[in-house]
């Protein structure tokens, strides 16, 4: 089960969230005692259960696996949080780590491991072996984003940042919560430590999360699926039928897509979590408009990289060592963030890419780049963005040639059953329009219009009328996005299994 369902949006939660407005209810008028964290302590419980049959909808038994993590790491932070003893408190913490990296590296990657070894042993003459055969390893949804949740827990006890929680409820609510588990954002415990034990659900909180989930599942049903049609066309043609005009349609489509198929599920996790009065960080602050890949890497993807800054890159030593050795940390932590997304040749590359240009950046060109005009910092940032979303999106180093050469103007492009004018439908056109518009911080800029408009006017009439407003084309929007789905029109989702 997607956010972007029928059977989520028309079926699950609104029945989630009439229940949950039961549930939560006696926390508003139950003084301060045993009683108000009772309260809580329910509205946790049912938070889990809900939770718990999100996952199990579409995952079946390996439900089990996230439980298994999610008892290991309560277990571990309660013996690291209440031991003295230096000793048990590191044995508890790598039995933390070792424990959700076994499970992390045994489903995402085993089936990677194996086809390497049998193509390896078929190079040799040896066959495909009974190995290939006996294992088929389905890879449990989000696992990627609940263990480093779950595992991030450990590490700040261990750092006596946080204080483990004695309620297992509470935790295994931190861990499972359905609004951010499918993709993020990473929310580490200490960000709703106290949310957790008391929270306020407000009108006012309710509503912004109904505006942030519209908009979120806007962009991903209006823009994302509408650009993946096209895209996912143009990257199943083979080499020859490659134009330089479609290879370039496919890879600028592809940049769309990908941005507005995470940061739109991260819209609709953070609108989800304010509904229920959590306050999850925000994950994406407008990449396409960085003038260099290190501010990009500040602005997509936030709770990953900060994560991999805090947990993996300080503790190599950070920026605080010797020059090679930051460049080393640097594609270190790159490699492991291109493996993070997948056991794939193409994941590694780009991750191994991206390190390479932080690390060239470092070098003296991001200083040379401050002094360039904004415009053209912003071609050099896109064009090496695009470049990287080949090598991303690519099925291998032959495709990825492929379109490199097709971009550059070498590819025959001989005629097949995709041309730029077909792929460029009115739908399409429009996705792009939206897509290139929103890219950029428009929305902040016309709040901020609209707060010098209303701070203006001596009347209450403008803000009623913007209030109006608002609702209308919110409501439009929400009724557009609907018919869409309802319509069956294509729905992929990038990140389903990350």
């Amino acid at each position: 089960m997607v956010f972007s369902s029928p059977i989520f949006l028309f079926c699950f939660l609104p029945l989630f969230l009439a229940l949950y407005a039961l549930v939560f209810a006696p926390t508003r008028w139950l003084p301060e005692g045993r009683g108000r964290r009772l309260a809580f302590g329910l509205s946790n419980g049912f938070i889990l259960l809900a939770s718990m049959l999100f996952y199990f909808w579409g995952e079946n038994w390996l439900l089990l696996v996230m439980l298994a993590s999610t008892t290991i790491d309560y277990v571990s932070g309660q013996v690291i949080g209440r031991s003295t003893r230096p000793r048990l408190r590191r044995l508890f913490l790598v039995v933390s780590i070792v424990a959700n990296l076994s499970i992390l590296g045994f489903f995402k990657y085993a089936n990677f491991g194996i086809e390497a070894v049998t193509g390896l042993a078929g190079l040799v003459g040896l066959g495909r072996g009974p190995l290939r055969d006996a294992l088929d390893i389905t890879l449990p949804l989000g696992i990627s984003f609940y263990t480093f949740q779950s595992m991030s827990y450990t590490i700040d006890i261990y750092r006596r940042q946080v204080q483990p929680t004695r309620n297992f409820i509470d935790f295994a609510c931190y861990v499972t919560m359905f609004p951010q588990l499918v993709a993020g954002p990473i929310v580490r415990y200490r960000d709703v430590a106290a949310e957790l034990r008391e929270r306020v659900v407000t009108s006012e909180g309710f509503s912004y999360g109904c505006v942030r989930f519209t908009q979120g599942l806007a962009k991903k049903v209006l823009v994302s699926n509408t650009v993946a049609v096209p895209v996912d066309r143009i990257f199943a043609l083979p080499g020859d039928q490659l134009t330089a005009g479609l290879a370039w349609l496919g890879v600028l489509g592809y940049a769309l897509q990908i941005y507005f198929d995470f940061s739109g599920y991260s819209d609709m996790a953070i609108g989800l979590g304010r509904m229920l009065g959590f306050n999850f960080p925000e994950n994406f602050n407008y990449p396409y408009i960085s003038g260099s890949i290190q501010e990009f890497w500040r602005r997509w993807h936030i709770s990953l990289s900060t994560w991999f800054r805090d947990y993996l890159y300080f503790p190599l030593g950070g920026d605080r060592v010797g020059e090679v050795r930051v460049y080393f940390n640097l594609v270190t932590v790159f490699f492991l963030c291109g493996l993070w997304h997948g056991a794939a040749y193409g994941y590694v590359m780009f991750g191994l890419y991206h390190g390479l240009f932080l690390v060239v950046e470092r070098m003296g060109l991001a200083a040379r780049l401050k002094r360039l005009p904004f415009l053209l910092r912003l071609v050099y940032a896109h064009l090496v963005l695009n470049l990287g979303w080949v090598v991303f999106r690519s099925s291998g180093p032959a495709q990825m040639g492929e379109f490199l050469r097709a971009m550059a103007g070498l590819a025959p492009g001989q005629p097949g059953p995709v041309s730029l004018g077909s792929a460029l439908t009115t739908e399409v056109v429009v996705a792009f329009v939206l897509g290139g518009a929103f890219s950029l911080p428009l929305l902040p800029a016309l709040l901020r219009c609209r707060d010098r408009v209303l701070a203006r006017s001596a009347s209450a009439l403008p803000a009623v009328a913007y209030g109006g407003l608002k609702n209308v084309v919110l409501l439009a929007v929400l009724l557009l996005s609907v018919m869409t789905l309802a319509s069956g029109s294509y729905n992929p989702f990038i990140y389903f299994r990350f």
